[in-house]
């Protein structure tokens, strides 16, 4: 199993958590707790244009950038509970000969074209341009904003000729076409092979099939790409004739998934081990990824290991969509994200909290949203009110009545057969629901298990029932307590850290979900010490999460305003097209909002020729009963129109800046209304 190895170049957010790390962590836990002999494998992708782009901001070079983000990444994904078996990266000597055998096996096969063509090149700072130092109009959204190689907002893959207006990240200036030699994998010619491939896994995510099947049929199927950049990071072309260039980190980067299993197996003594997953029949290859990362993983990295020929391919890749956050799209170049570091610092011993909402709002078919209400509802009308509330009623009925010890269970009454049911059912549900990578789903059939706990505690009521009829009393708690320890087996792939403190409260060890059933705890069995699962979260600390997220935007925001440049001057008038203009000093003597608007104000001003009538969009910035007595400047021979039904004599000047933000044009002496704007 793999996960998307993350760029270097910045922290981990739970856009990328619910993308792949979370769903790909609850399914190599579910394997191991069902006998699967599972390599989970993932690490810091470490090469690439972001990375050279974080150090020239930072003003550090690419490996400093490299080491501080890896480090951060590993902690606060192992803080997290996401179980990989390595973490490596792909900086590690191990990758750079991998990556290297890799391509040098497919030059020496022919695979490659070796061919010349024009790419851009930016004068100013004497460098070819790789795709993430280009940015532009996208072709297909008119997004002004997409990069050579993909536009992040339509999520099209792009090639740097594609953008319409293309500009240099590094100087600014518009780059020039120059001819320089790459090594092209060419995809058109194994076009076939590939549809072959992907023909064979109409299993697949309709998204990820689909988006598949559209880059092999559509316009003009697929194109040869280079395989290699003009760079001075990365892993460098293995070619004597190839001297300033690197392999292209979506060549080097998937690589990283082979160097890391040759790493763990280095690890346990048993350095060739690693060809039992990548070269074994027996072996099954899933990738979990993001959708903007299906092109890679299901049609560039098969057809990269067809022809090594070498290599299993991949079997399962199930792609999730993405993530945004309170309605808004994650962006790291915003701040408008959720930082897992800084989580896990603010809600300390609270990720099961986090895990569990992003399990439930899992993006697998169509784009969701994170918002910090949501998060705090999760949690307090869900893993409190329900599976928290289960397992604390039954754990403190048992000390309270039996001194802590699991009670005997006597004849059974038709609810408990029917509870006993449901928990025998329980297990092949959630199973059914994870082997199809449909793990919200999983996670609501985990929780049903906890609300019939709920229900079956409601309708029997043991409280009412001790002193009255003890041996039913034992009899519904003994029940109680088998539900929940298969509760804490079946939480653990969701909710990791949860599972650990219910089996400490049962004193009871794990197990695998072979051995589920409603005997699991043995009579006279003797419980541990018994503490609340989970607190009710309040609304301050929500609050308090929401305001650092405008804060930041407001920030951000400030910031972009301030690196705007000047809007440029408009064409020459003449001064005779000028006088034309009649602006007179005014004041407002009464404002009121125009019903069923945002933006506009019905003024009356009093302009020293006579007192009229002007609509006036300000509504956003002013409050009318605080402008009245304001002193404008107004044009007042402006034609006459009706804005909304009412008729506007005139135009109050305004100043905006670069935010958008309106401001009056003050007249800073007590002139009288009337006087003339020169």
């Amino acid at each position: 199993m793999t996960a998307a190895l993350p760029y270097a170049n910045g922290p981990v957010h739970i856009g990328h958590l619910a993308g792949c790390y979370l769903p790909a962590d609850i399914y190599a836990r579910y394997l191991r707790a069902n006998k699967g002999e599972v390599l989970f494998v993932c690490g810091s992708d470490e090469h690439g244009v972001p990375i050279t782009i974080k150090a020239k901001k930072e003003g550090i070079t690419p490996q400093q950038v490299v080491d501080k983000y890896h480090e951060m990444m590993k902690k606060a994904f192992h803080e997290f509970g996401i179980s990989f078996d390595i973490y490596s990266r792909t900086s590690n000597k191990i990758h750079y000969e991998t990556a290297s055998e890799f391509f040098k096996t497919l030059y020496d096969k022919g695979v490659f074209m070796e061919e010349t063509t024009k790419q851009y090149y930016d004068e100013t700072a004497q460098q070819f341009l790789a795709d993430r130092y280009i940015v532009g109009t996208c072709p297909v959204c008119d997004n002004d904003k997409a990069y050579g190689d993909q536009c992040e907002k339509c999520g099209s893959s792009l090639n740097a000729t594609d953008l319409k207006n293309p500009h240099s990240t590094l100087s600014g200036s518009i780059p020039i076409l120059r001819e320089t030699k790459n090594w092209f994998l060419p995809l058109d010619k194994l076009s076939s092979k590939i549809m072959e491939y992907i023909e064979s896994h109409k299993d697949w995510k309709a998204n990820v099939y689909g988006q598949c099947k559209s880059w092999l049929v559509s316009g003009d199927g697929l194109q040869p790409r280079a395989m290699t950049r003009d760079l001075d990071w990365g892993v460098p072309v293995p070619l004597p004739n190839a001297q300033g260039k690197v392999l292209y980190v979506w060549f080097d980067a998937p690589i990283g998934y082979i160097s890391a299993t040759k790493e763990y197996a280095q690890s346990i003594q048993k350095p060739e081990s690693w060809k039992d997953w990548w070269q074994s029949n027996d072996s099954r290859l899933i990738h979990f990824i993001g959708k903007d990362n299906i092109v890679f993983h299901c049609l560039i990295f098969p057809a990269m290991l067809m022809e090594h020929g070498n290599y299993i391919l991949p079997d399962q890749v199930p792609a999730n969509e993405f993530l945004n956050l309170e309605g808004d799209k994650i962006s790291t170049s915003r701040n408008w994200a959720v930082w897992l570091h800084e989580y896990l610092t603010e809600f300390k011993d609270m990720q099961d909290i986090l895990r569990y909402t992003l399990c439930s709002n899992l993006p697998e078919n169509k784009d969701n949203d994170f918002t910090w209400k949501d998060f705090q509802a999760k949690n307090n009308n869900e893993l409190v009110a329900i599976l928290g509330n289960f397992i604390n009623r039954t754990l403190v009925l048992t000390h309270k009545y039996f001194e802590g010890k699991v009670p005997e269970q006597s004849s059974l009454h038709d609810i408990d057969q029917a509870c006993l049911n449901e928990i025998e059912k329980a297990p092949a549900r959630i199973s059914e629901s994870i082997e199809k990578f449909k793990f919200r789903e999983a996670l609501a059939e985990m929780m049903n298990l906890a609300r019939a706990g709920n229900k079956y505690l409601a309708d029997t009521e043991p409280w009412k029932l001790y002193g009255k009829d003890n041996d039913r009393v034992k009899t519904i708690l003994h029940i109680s307590l088998q539900l929940t320890a298969n509760l804490a087996i079946l939480c653990e792939p969701f909710l990791p850290f949860s599972a650990k403190k219910i089996r400490q409260m049962l004193n009871m060890e794990s197990c695998h979900w072979d051995k589920l059933n409603h005997c699991m705890l043995t009579t006279g069995h003797q419980l541990g010490d018994t503490s609340l699962l989970y607190s009710k979260i309040e609304d301050s600390v929500i609050e308090a999460q929401i305001i650092k997220l405008q804060d930041s935007k407001k920030q951000n925001d400030m910031a972009e305003a301030a690196g705007k440049p000047v809007l440029p001057q408009k064409a020459e008038t003449s001064f005779e097209e000028f006088s034309k203009m009649d602006i007179r000093t005014g004041t407002i003597i009464e404002a009121e909002r125009v019903p069923k608007t945002d933006k506009l104000l019905k003024l009356k001003v009093k302009t020293g020729i006579d007192e009229r009538t002007v609509v006036s969009g300000i509504a956003e910035y002013y409050e009318p009963e605080k402008i009245i007595g304001q002193k404008v400047c107004m044009l007042v021979n402006l034609a006459p129109r009706k804005i909304k039904g009412i008729e506007s004599k005139g135009m109050i000047l305004m100043a905006e800046n670069e935010r958008g933000e309106l401001s009056f044009v003050n007249v800073v002496k007590d002139f009288s209304d009337g006087a003339v704007v020169k």
